[in-house]
This record gives C-alpha cells, sequence and structure tokens, in this order.
C-alpha cells in the first residue's frame, strides 16, 4: 500500500529557471485518489492499527541508556583486533599461477571464506580483500577435468562473480546435463551442490534458460527432500528451508546475518575469529541503530501526526526497519535519516490520499505542492497544514545537509533521495543516470507497485478503494479470477528481478554501490511484502525488528 521509487506520485523534478531553489513536486494525484464524489461525512477510512512500539525505542536516548564510554571503547578495540587477526588470515592470492584442476581445494576455500563473511554480514568490513580474491578467480576460471566437476563449487563460484558484475557464463553448467539435456538424476543426493545451484540460478538474466531450468529442478528436488525428511535438521537442512523462503539474493544482510550466525557457530570448521568478529560488529552497528531511531522517533513525536493524523499510519519504527534495509552500513548514517523523513511523509500523504482526503481537499493540496511555498499553506483544511509544513522542512533540511558538501538536490524519484547522504559516490553524473530512468531502477519500481498490489488487493476492495492494477488487469484482459493475475504479476517480478541481475554486469554506467542502493530497496520489498502488507500489518515484522534493533548478540 505504499508505492515506491518512480511509481509514487510524490516525485521530485528541478525547479524551473525563475521557480525558487526548492525541489519541486509533480503535480500528480494518485490514482488511489478518493471518489471525487465523497464528501467528509463519508470518507472511506482504513482503520489502521495504532503502533506495535509506543515510547519503546525513546529509551535509548544516550543521555539516559547507561552509556558506558570506556565499554564502548573496549569493544571498538576488540573489534579492530579482530579485523586486524582475519586480515592476517590467508584469504588473499597467495599464488599468481592459475587455478588447476589440482588446486581445486583452494579455490573452494577461497570462494567459502567469501561466502561466509558476505552471509555473516560483515563483507563491508573487507571490501578490497574480498574484490582482490574475487579478480583473481575470475582471471583464472576453474577448469576441472570433465569426471572431477563439483557443483557446488562451480555454482558458488557463478554466483560470487555474477553478483559483483562479472558476465562470466551460464553455459558452464552444461557440463551437468546428460546425453538428453537435462540435469543429471545423481545431482539429487549433492545437497550441498543443489543448493549452490539453487542460488546461483537467482543471478539468471532474461533468456538464459538454463537457469531457469536449474531453478526449477533444484526447486522441486530441495522442497522434496525437505518434506520427506521427519529427522532432526541438521545445519544443511536449515539453509535448505531458508533458503527456499528466501534466496540470498533476495535477502537483506542484517536479518539474513543473524540467520546465518546461528548456523555457521553449529559447525564444527566455523572460524572463531571470524564468527567473534561477526557478533561484535553486530552488536556495535545495532548500537548506533538504536540511537538513530530513537532520534527519529523524537522527531516523529514532536510532529504529532497520530493525533493531529489519527487515519495515518504510525509507523516510523518500520520505516526505519525499511530505510535500515537500504543501507545499514555505520558511515550512511546521514542517508538513512534523509531517506527516511522523505519515507515517512510518504506515508502519511499515501494515507491522506488513500484513505481519507476528498476530492477537494486534495486538489488544494496538489496546487499547494505544486507552488511549493509556505504561503500556500493558508490554502489547506486545518488537518493538512502540519502535513504540508512538515513538507517544506524537511526539504529545507535536506538542502541545507547537501548545501554543506557543495551539492545539489534537484533530481527525480525517491530512489535518488537515497543517494543524497552517500557523500561523493553519489556525485552529479550518478543524478543524471537515474534521471533518465535507468531499466534497473525500473525494475525495482516494478517489484514494489505489484508484490504490493497483490498483498494489499483484497484489503483495499474490501473497503471501497478505487480499481487497483489486479482489477485494471482483469478488466482489460478479460481474466476472471484475481489468482491469474497474480501469476501474472509474479511472472513479471520474476523478470523485474532478471532485470536487475543485468543492471549489475560490468561496465556499469554508475559505480556498484550506487546500484546496491536499487538492488536493496527491491530486497526491502521482497521481505515487508512478500506473504502480506506487513509495512501496514506490522507485526508481521515485529521479530525482524526486535532481533536487528533490540536483542543484542551473545558472545
Amino acid at each position: 500500500m505504499l508505492p515506491m521509487l518512480a511509481t509514487l506520485a510524490f516525485h521530485l523534478k528541478p525547479p524551473a529557471n525563475n521557480s525558487p531553489q526548492h525541489p519541486v513536486l509533480v503535480s500528480t494525484i494518485p490514482a488511489s485518489i478518493p471518489n471525487a464524489t465523497r464528501d467528509k461525512s463519508n470518507r472511506s477510512l482504513a482503520d489502521y492499527h495504532p503502533t506495535i512500539w509506543g515510547a519503546h525505542f525513546l529509551s535509548y536516548d544516550s543521555d539516559d541508556h547507561g552509556s558506558n564510554k570506556d565499554a564502548d571503547d573496549k569493544i571498538m578495540e576488540q573489534l579492530q583486533e579482530s579485523k586486524e587477526e582475519l586480515k592476517r588470515m590467508p584469504m588473499a592470492p597467495t599464488e599468481s599461477i592459475p587455478i588447476r584442476c589440482e588446486c581445486s581445494e583452494t579455490l573452494s576455500g577461497k570462494l567459502g571464506l567469501i561466502d561466509a563473511i558476505q552471509c555473516l554480514g560483515v563483507s563491508y568490513r573487507f571490501e578490497s580483500e574480498i574484490d582482490e580474491i574475487r579478480q583473481e578467480v575470475h582471471t583464472n576460471p576453474p577448469c576441472f577435468k570433465d569426471d572431477d566437476l563439483n557443483l557446488c563449487t562451480i555454482a558458488l563460484w557463478f554466483r560470487l562473480l555474477r553478483q559483483q558484475g562479472y558476465n562470466v557464463s551460464c553455459d558452464i553448467f552444461n557440463e551437468f546435463k546428460d546425453e538428453k539435456g537435462n540435469f543429471k538424476a545423481s545431482l539429487i543426493s549433492d545437497l550441498n551442490g543443489m543448493l549452490s545451484l539453487y542460488e546461483a540460478a537467482h543471478l539468471g538474466l532474461r533468456g538464459e534458460d538454463i537457469l531457469d531450468e536449474a531453478l526449477a529442478f533444484t526447486t522441486t528436488h530441495l522442497e522434496s527432500i525437505v518434506s520427506h525428511d521427519t529427522k532432526a535438521a541438521s545445519n544443511l537442512q536449515k539453509k535448505v528451508t531458508h533458503a527456499l523462503n528466501r534466496p540470498i539474493r533476495k535477502g537483506l544482510p542484517r536479518l539474513e546475518g543473524i540467520h546465518y550466525i546461528s548456523i555457521y557457530q553449529e559447525e564444527d570448521s566455523h572460524n572463531k575469529t571470524l564468527l567473534n568478529f561477526a557478533k561484535l560488529d553486530f552488536n556495535v552497528v545495532q548500537a548506533q541503530h538504536q540511537k538513530e531511531v530513537c532520534n527519529i522517533t523524537k522527531w516523529w513525536k514532536n510532529l504529532d501526526f497520530a493525533t493531529k493524523l489519527p487515519y495515518a499510519r504510525d509507523r516510523i519504527v518500520e520505516c526505519y526497519f525499511w530505510i535500515m534495509g537500504v543501507y545499514f552500513e555505520p558511515q550512511y548514517s546521514l542517508a538513512r535519516r534523509i531517506l527516511l523523513k522523505v519515507l515517512a511523509m510518504l506515508s502519511v500523504r499515501d494515507d491522506t490520499y488513500d484513505a481519507f482526503g476528498s476530492y477537494e481537499e486534495l486538489k488544494l493540496f496538489t496546487e499547494a505542492i505544486e507552488r511549493w511555498d509556505v504561503s500556500a499553506i493558508d490554502l489547506l483544511p486545518e488537518y493538512m497544514k502540519p502535513i504540508y509544513r512538515a513538507l517544506l522542512d524537511i526539504y529545507d533540511e535536506i538542502e541545507a545537509e547537501t548545501a554543506e558538501e557543495g551539492r545539489s538536490f534537484s533530481y527525480s524519484t525517491l530512489a535518488t533521495t537515497s543517494f543524497v547522504g552517500m557523500g561523493n559516490i553519489a556525485n552529479r553524473e550518478v543524478f543524471e543516470w537515474i534521471s533518465n530512468g535507468p531499466k534497473i531502477v525500473t525494475a525495482s519500481a516494478i517489484i514494489c507497485r505489484l508484490m504490493d498490489d497483490i498483498v494489499s488487493h483484497k484489503f483495499e476492495q474490501k473497503r471501497g478503494h478505487v480499481a487497483s492494477a489486479v482489477e485494471c488487469n482483469m478488466k482489460q484482459y478479460g481474466v476472471s479470477a484475481a489468482k491469474e493475475v497474480y501469476g501474472l504479476f509474479q511472472k513479471e517480478v520474476s523478470d523485474a528481478w532478471k532485470d536487475i541481475n543485468q543492471g549489475f554486469l560490468k561496465p556499469t554506467a554508475v559505480p556498484m554501490q550506487v546500484l546496491v542502493r536499487v538492488l536493496t530497496f527491491a530486497r526491502v520489498i521482497d521481505v515487508i511484502y512478500k506473504e502480506d502488507d506487513g509495512y501496514t500489518n506490522s507485526h508481521k515484522l515485529k521479530d525482524y525488528i526486535t532481533s536487528l534493533l533490540v536483542n543484542p548478540l551473545l558472545i
């Protein structure tokens, strides 16, 4: 129910030459605008439930939370020591000779270490070291003998390179097919290999039929293995069960890191230093996130929208979870604050158009947005005035923040907003790139729009909502059942993921850190909207938020 990216009506556009130097909002009334005949006494209220968090996160105020600087300094010292110890480990290439079949164990070990670091959620701490290994294994690809092919290693090699933009060929998987062109039946007993191939298949592009076949093949047999095994689940089986619900490509690093830590620490071969580092790092970053969500909660409480706008969803903590999914790394604190405030106002604006405002009121609000001037506030109904004032304040704040860095903020879409606080990575070329509507951004928007429409369709129709994309497709194509439209949408979502994968292939028009933001937007959507509208029905996200923002890891 919360449109994102290019699908939003709340778009930024460059100001005209004779207009104030502030971002201006396009005068587009959302498709979900209430019926023009509805008056104030007949509002189609959604009756959203109140926040489930209350004032909980205000308790993380640094002045009241019992912060101990000496203890914090000691933890940071331990974290740095662990990091230096890990850097001294033999994870960097030690030989310049090509990786031949006799050194497959060396290749497997290097790839396995990279995979563990990524799955634990700490790869951002070792980017240069990982890039060095990845470059080596790309330059010197595996060349196993036909009778000694290792599906697990090959699939892992493919995935780790593809997800970083290396355009390695999927034809390598033809080696695992029989004379009839089917994947060999003998692979089914190789659970590690099947799981590795399943994960690799999610990095496919349009037209790569072999990866579509691999995904169907592995999904069918992995589901069968999990459903028929009545014994206590092994670590590998736990990995399979988790992957079938959320493959690595669609997972949020922080959430996946917590899950993987619980699995990794049970493995006899786990690296104790790496495990300890991952736990320490999680807790250190969590403490920063707690302070941030505390401050944003203060800002939200001061706006008092829960009292002034009781029709709107009170979801500031869920907004923070959303933005933390886009970028959790410590250095993006400013970016999180900027994007979170914009997202929170988008939510309020959405509910104003969607669940309360009359047609005439919304026309006035849209005209005020077009004017983008504080004097326009006098033309608005009383309940809209706090929204408009907050919007002006937020963009004044953004302008002030970016002006300090000597940068301009006058480009389009929410995705653009996600770049504003990222520092010099997001330069003018990046903003020009996104303003031209690249395919990867469109794909992320499609994933958002369609997954949202699928899970919110029944609820919106029950309260007399206007026709959604589901209803429009049923009418346009003569489809009698909503489930048929869901299937069509899910196919579109699948193709959009392939377009995102395509957008990562080198050479790229913008830095990889920028593309990752677009990817993580799609990942957040998959987490929030896969089974239900988790943003609106926020109890669905409670366990996720608790694990990330409340409970530290035991070390």
